[in-house]
């Protein structure tokens, strides 16, 4: 039997880990989560001047390797390398989305916002 799997980009911090890999499996029938983890991923990938080829590298690792079928990028509540309001953290998550968009068009990507009571909310 085929396993299925998702990448996640996310942050570093592991008060969100859990949660986000729990709602993942739950939400969207994989039964693993790739981790590819940066402090403050949302904003960094949000960034046009940050590099993200080695991300992408990661990623195509997770897509290749463990037939990863689905990428989510996420953001978080109180993010201490990307200290921003709620909203910036919600417009970066989604500019990260359309930033991978060409590379990985074949892949559904879907920005995934953990508010402060560490739940998960879809963008």
């Amino acid at each position: 039997m085929t396993q299925k799997r998702a990448v996640c980009l996310n942050c570093i911090d592991g008060r969100v880990q859990l949660p986000v890999i729990n709602w993942i499996m739950g939400h969207h029938k994989v039964d693993y989560v790739d981790m590819i983890t940066e402090p403050g991923m949302d904003g960094l990938l949000a960034d046009n001047n940050n590099p993200i080829e080695e991300i992408n590298r990661k990623i195509r690792i997770s897509i290749k390797n463990n037939n990863a079928n689905m990428i989510f990028v996420v953001g978080h509540h109180d993010c201490r390398a990307n200290p921003v309001k709620e909203l910036v953290h919600k417009d970066q998550i989604l500019m990260a989305v359309k930033r991978l968009k060409p590379v990985f068009s074949e892949m559904p990507i879907k920005g995934i916002w953990v508010n402060s009571e560490w739940k998960i909310v879809q963008l």
